[in-house]
């Protein structure tokens, strides 16, 4: 009998003990689960903190970002960027990266956001937080001055280079004329663009800004055909989560639109003010 009332209590013991462990574990779960569903926005704050604003891009997108003869990264992003940070107390780090890479290095925590004349296209929409539109970009050829080229149409059997990971390698390939052309893809669209000097390729598909710019700063023996695939928006990316951060770089970029100070750094770029910022 005492060895009956024994090995009841000691069963119930475990249970209890098999009991609050259970608990304790779900009770861990949830905790763990409802953290991370309200984890809280320190986006901005951790940068005005660390005081520095990581800016990720590739340094070779011409005018927008880019390695200088001086082995300088500058250019029309750069300089909105600066201003920027200047206003927010900070200052700005110009960290080149990967473009093929981009969206793991800014999940990584490696850089606070991409900004290089990127474009907004529903894939970069999904894997970050946008900032709104700030220039307009179309998608154009470019051939020498010599081509027999005078249309679109007439590439339907050409050679033509694309910046490797761009979404113009992803409209190009996924239009009617990519369907009939070669597609050469390259790391930047300067290579291209050399290429094309050098005979290796018939055209280059590429943002007008950047082949306007090319043209018209470096004197090249280029020609925009008048027609294209399609019209595209330049956005700022941010992490997903990083709401705050991104609102304060929106919200200081309509100052410096109301007060002209973006005006004044497009015209320095590119003869006018051609950002859309509101």
């Amino acid at each position: 009998m005492k060895k009956s009332v024994f090995t009841r209590f000691l069963a119930a013991t475990a249970a209890l003990s098999m009991l609050a462990v259970s608990a304790g574990c779900g009770g861990k779960e949830s905790s763990s689960e409802s953290g991370s569903s309200s984890k809280e926005d320190n986006s901005l704050q951790e940068v005005i903190d660390s005081g520095k604003f990581v800016l990720g891009l590739d340094a070779t997108f011409k005018p927008m970002g880019y390695t200088d003869e001086n082995d300088e990264i500058v250019g029309f992003d750069i300089d909105v960027a600066e201003e920027v940070c200047e206003r927010m107390g900070v200052d700005l780090v110009k960290q080149p990266i990967n473009w093929d890479t981009k969206e793991e290095d800014l999940d990584a925590g490696r850089i606070d956001c991409i900004w290089n004349g990127m474009s907004v296209n529903p894939s970069r929409a999904e894997a970050m937080n946008l900032s709104d539109p700030y220039m307009k970009n179309s998608m154009v050829f470019v051939v020498p001055a010599d081509s027999k080229a005078e249309s679109m149409s007439d590439l339907a059997d050409a050679v033509i280079g694309v910046q490797n990971g761009s979404t113009a390698q992803t409209i190009l390939e996924g239009s009617e004329i990519g369907g009939s052309c070669s597609i050469q893809a390259m790391a930047t669209n300067i290579e291209a663009l050399q290429q094309m000097e050098f005979g290796f390729v018939d055209a280059v598909f590429l943002d007008s800004i950047v082949a306007e710019y090319e043209i018209t700063s470096s004197d090249k023996d280029y020609v925009i055909l008048p027609d294209g695939l399609e019209e595209e928006e330049y956005a700022i990316g941010f992490r997903k989560n990083d709401q705050k951060l991104r609102d304060e770089v929106q919200k200081i970029l309509s100052e410096m639109k109301a007060d002209g100070t973006l005006g004044e750094i497009s015209t320095e770029w590119f003869g006018s003010d051609i950002t859309t910022v509101k």
